[in-house]
């Protein structure tokens, strides 16, 4: 990797974001058609039940692993600041202390999830027809989630380091290989939902393996053999990735706390709301995109103290998200019922998913907005501000609206109530960017101090 291909502290800002933003955009393209395939197959091979099962297992999952997220978005802050910093020990400890931390907390969470996985669902609310289904995806895909955490902590690493493009080809193997093993499993093998699960496990070990050979023999990263943590490093990941941990999970247990909502209305609104959160994620995909790249740009900047080119960065991420989210809320707007119409045929389900992305699509540009001025300040170390950030925007706002306009309107109060949420957080995220004092915030300072003594 090139000093200066990856270096974000000089040339043109816009450009650079373009560029970057590019290969995170095709990546995260690629996650969604990851889901959207899988459940493109269980849907018409298996039913709407199976995809209902198959939301609603997907939402745990990323419930469970969310703290363990929360710790690697951490990574963008730490590495891309050392980066810009140009702390070459620094940058090789810290990423020793992320992969012992990590590594423990992701296979403690799996083995205790897959023990779990029916008492969570019961607790849920899962219908009674989707329960053994969903019991069987969860339990399996605790048993693999360490690649899904894996390919995606290096594809982090590399990002932090200014290489967007590499991790692209991580996810190509998985989706490639997912698309080649569904159909195969589900019905050449007829395993039935396990064999979904049993794709997704081998495409994403596949794709860590590849990932983890490439960034070491390739890449150049610093990996080294896992060895326990020095007492400062450990201390910089827990001060960071805790409260960075946590938002994750305040993020998470609100999705999971407004899946509670949908699953009271029945096993078709469930199915019809999984459809719908599939083509919710390509509206979100612009935000998710800008989101990170504006992590790693600002954190490079901020190590290297250019607060100017940091603001720079908000503005023109900002102004990019709102042009393209509404150009893709469109499309999907006007596209919504035949999109549906791909997961099931079942008209009850169409209908409740065609009616949700319709209501909500142009409520997401505001999300989009969140992301890039969270991301901006969380690149700076204001972790436990985002975490109150998220608190507010999905236990404040997002779960009570949903549940309150669900009370007063039915089933179509769910987008309602979301998109009113999404509104009011922006206005919440603009005001803290303006007036927090997030430009006040240490984070290697203290780590410098390390290397010195």
């Amino acid at each position: 990797m090139t000093k200066k291909q990856h270096d974000f502290t000089e040339g043109s800002i816009t450009r650079k974001m373009i560029l970057f933003s590019g290969p995170i955009f095709l990546t995260n393209i690629l996650q969604v058609s990851y889901q959207l395939i899988d459940s493109l197959w269980v849907g018409n091979l298996l039913g709407a039940n199976a995809l209902g099962a198959i939301a609603i297992s997907g939402t745990i999952v990323f419930t469970i692993l969310s703290f363990i997220i929360g710790i690697n978005n951490a990574t963008l802050t730490i590495l891309s600041q050392q980066k810009g910093a140009e702390n070459e020990e620094g940058l090789k400890e810290s990423l020793n202390a992320f992969v012992v931390v990590l590594g423990v907390m992701t296979i403690a969470l799996g083995i205790v999830g897959y023990f779990l996985s029916p008492y969570i669902l019961r607790w849920m609310g899962t219908p009674e027809e989707i329960l053994p289904l969903a019991t069987t995806y969860l339990r399996i895909n605790f048993i693999g989630i360490s690649f899904l955490f894996g390919y995606n902590f290096i594809a982090t690493v590399l990002r932090a380091l200014g290489d967007s493009k590499t991790p692209v080809r991580f996810v190509v193997i998985a989706v490639v290989l997912n698309a080649m093993l569904d159909p195969l499993f589900i019905y050449i093998f007829d395993l039935g939902i396990a064999g979904a699960a049993y794709a997704t496990i081998v495409a994403q070990g596949t794709a860590f393996f590849y990932g983890l050979i490439y960034s070491i023999y390739r890449a150049g990263v610093p990996f080294i053999l896992p060895r326990l943590p020095k007492k400062e490093y450990f201390s910089s990941i827990f001060k960071l990735g805790l409260p960075s941990g946590l938002s994750m999970m305040v993020i998470s247990s609100g999705v999971l706390a407004i899946m509670t909502v949908v699953t009271s209305y029945g096993e078709g609104v469930v199915a019809g709301f999984g459809a719908a959160q599939r083509l919710d994620s390509l509206i979100m995909l612009p935000a998710m995109t800008l989101g990170t790249a504006v992590n790693s740009m600002a954190g490079q900047n901020i190590g290297a103290k250019l607060w100017g080119r940091v603001h720079s960065v908000a503005k023109n991420g900002v102004v990019l998200i709102l042009l393209v989210s509404f150009s893709i809320s469109a499309l999907v707007f006007f596209s919504a019922e035949f999109l549906i119409s791909l997961f099931v045929q079942d008209t009850e389900t169409i209908a409740f998913g065609t009616m949700y992305v319709k209501t909500i699509a142009f409520f997401y540009p505001f999300l989009g907005i969140n992301f890039v001025l969270n991301g901006v300040v969380r690149a700076a170390g204001a972790m436990f501000q985002v975490f109150i950030l998220n608190v507010i925007s999905f236990w404040v706002l997002r779960y009570p609206l949903a549940y309150l306009f669900s009370s007063l309107l039915g089933e179509r109060g769910i987008a309602i109530g979301m998109g009113v949420s999404l509104i009011v957080s922006s206005l919440i995220a603009i005001g803290y960017y303006k007036f927090g004092k997030w430009q006040e915030i240490k984070v290697i300072e203290v780590e410098k101090e390390v290397e010195k003594n």
